[in-house]
């Protein structure tokens, strides 16, 4: 019978309670004195944290970090003006959970990769889907996605995720069919979900930076509005 149970979990995908039951069959005399409720009680612990597990890995895996960075490895000794209290707010989740967007600008080598996958490690953590993209190659992918029919879903797969990070904003020039898909990207999560974007180029140059006064007025009214920066 037990066999039976065992195989019944699994075929039910509750493979955290399988282990845990085949635990607690393996060392009897650790299990013996609980009640049953408490013997339940850890075989759905063990089933919430295993789904727990598995569902961070996916998100970590979905977001495609480029660098393998931590909240808590942050270096604050470093000359930069980067501020502790503030990185703890963002630490926090809240902006998330508003909808509000994060710009992190400074010069080359100054830390902003390492930021921006830190924050997103941390929204991981928290269940909140992630994606990263350097700016040109999201760029490319969309160009990609024109010539073989798969921009709609594209931009829906974009406009789904909690956090997008725009690694790199800035270094190129667009063209008008760039700058046209970035508008469509900005506005279907304008105040939908957040957007992270790092670059070199203080905010001030960003309007200059897209080339195309309209376009460009309407992009950044939908990224800097009421947006966070660092």
């Amino acid at each position: 019978m037990i066999n039976e149970t065992l195989a019944r979990l699994r075929s039910l995908r509750l493979t955290g309670m399988a282990d845990a039951l085949n635990q607690q069959l393996d060392q009897p005399g650790t299990y013996s004195s609980l009640s049953f409720e408490e013997r339940l009680a850890l075989l759905t612990e063990q089933e919430e944290t295993e789904r727990n597990n598995k569902r961070l890995a996916r998100l970590l895996r979905s977001a495609r970090f480029k660098l393998v960075a931590r909240i808590h490895d942050i270096d604050y000794e470093h000359p930069r003006g980067l501020k502790q209290n503030q990185m703890a707010s963002l630490s926090g989740g809240g902006w998330l959970d508003r909808y509000r967007n994060l710009l992190i600008t400074g010069p080359c080598s100054s830390g902003k990769s390492y930021l921006a996958c830190a924050l997103g490690h941390m929204a991981c953590l928290k269940g909140y889907s992630v994606r990263y993209y350097r700016m040109s190659r999201l760029l490319d992918e969309l160009i990609l996605a024109h010539g073989d029919g798969s921009y709609s879903r594209q931009l829906k797969q974009l406009a789904k995720v909690d956090l997008l990070i725009l690694d790199d904003w800035g270094l190129e020039p667009l063209t008008q069919q760039q700058r046209n898909d970035l508008l469509e990207v900005m506005d279907d999560r304008h105040e939908q979900s957040s957007t992270l974007v790092t670059s070199q180029l203080p905010t001030r140059k960003w309007h200059a930076s897209i080339g195309d006064e309209t376009l460009a007025d309407a992009i950044l009214d939908q990224l800097m509005h009421n947006a966070h920066r660092i």
